[in-house]
C-alpha cells in the first residue's frame, strides 16, 4: 500500500486562495450528473480557493482547445490572471473519443510530468495495473496551471486529496506551486557573452 502525502499544514482554509476553473469533458455527463466536477468544486471551495469558472464540454478538439485558451488568457480588471489553474476531468483515456491529452500537450509551454507519474503511482494501490490506461497530465498554458485527470469521481478525489490539495496550498512544505506563480512569466536568463574582443 502506497502511503499518501501528509495532510496540508492546517485544516483551516488557505490564506492564499487560487482562482481555479473546473472543466468536465464528456459526451455523456450533464450538469445534473457531473459528480466528478461537483467533487472538485466542493474540494477546492472547502480548501478556501475561488471557483473562477465551470463548464462541461463534449469530447471535441476545437471546443476543448478554445475553452482552455480562453480561460488561460482571461484577465481580471486589475490585469491579474482571472484563472490561475484549470482542473479538467475526463478524456484522458485511450479510446477514440479521448482527446483531452492530445489537445493539451501541444499547448503546454512546460509540462509537469510528475503529476501524471505520481497520480498513476497512487492509483496503482486502488486499481492495480489498470492505471496504465490513464494518461493524466499537467503543464503550463501561459502562466496557468492545467491538470487533466480521469473522469471517474474516485480518480478526481485521489488527484485532489493526494496531490492538488498540497501543491495548491501556499503553506505546504517543502515547496508548492503557489509560491512559484509570481515567477511563471520570467524570461530565461541572458546568456553571458564574455568579454568583448573589440578594441
Amino acid at each position: 500500500m502506497v502511503a499518501l502525502p501528509p495532510s496540508p499544514p492546517s485544516p483551516t482554509p488557505t490564506p492564499r486562495p487560487v482562482r481555479i476553473a473546473v472543466l468536465t469533458v464528456s459526451d455523456t455527463r450533464t450538469a445534473a450528473n457531473d459528480t466528478s466536477g461537483d467533487l472538485l468544486v466542493e474540494r477546492l471551495s472547502s480548501a478556501g480557493h475561488t471557483l473562477a469558472a465551470r463548464d462541461l464540454v463534449q469530447d471535441d478538439r476545437a471546443i476543448l482547445r478554445a475553452r482552455i485558451l480562453d480561460w488561460s488568457a482571461a484577465r481580471s480588471d486589475d490585469g491579474s490572471p482571472a484563472v490561475e489553474a484549470i482542473l479538467i476531468t475526463g478524456g484522458t483515456g485511450i479510446t477514440g473519443r479521448d482527446v483531452t491529452v492530445d489537445v493539451l500537450e501541444p499547448l503546454f509551454e512546460k509540462a509537469i510530468p510528475g503529476f501524471g507519474e505520481l497520480f498513476r503511482m497512487l492509483s496503482y494501490a486502488d486499481i492495480g495495473a489498470s492505471t496504465i490506461q490513464s494518461r493524466a497530465v499537467a503543464g503550463l498554458v501561459g502562466t496557468c496551471f492545467v491538470f487533466a485527470m480521469p473522469g471517474s469521481t474516485g480518480a478526481c478525489r485521489l488527484a485532489w486529496d493526494a496531490i492538488l490539495a498540497h501543491q495548491l496550498d501556499v503553506r505546504a512544505k517543502p515547496c508548492n506551486l503557489v509560491k512559484l506563480m509570481p515567477r511563471l512569466d520570467e524570461g530565461p536568463p541572458e546568456t553571458s557573452r564574455g568579454p568583448s574582443r573589440e578594441s
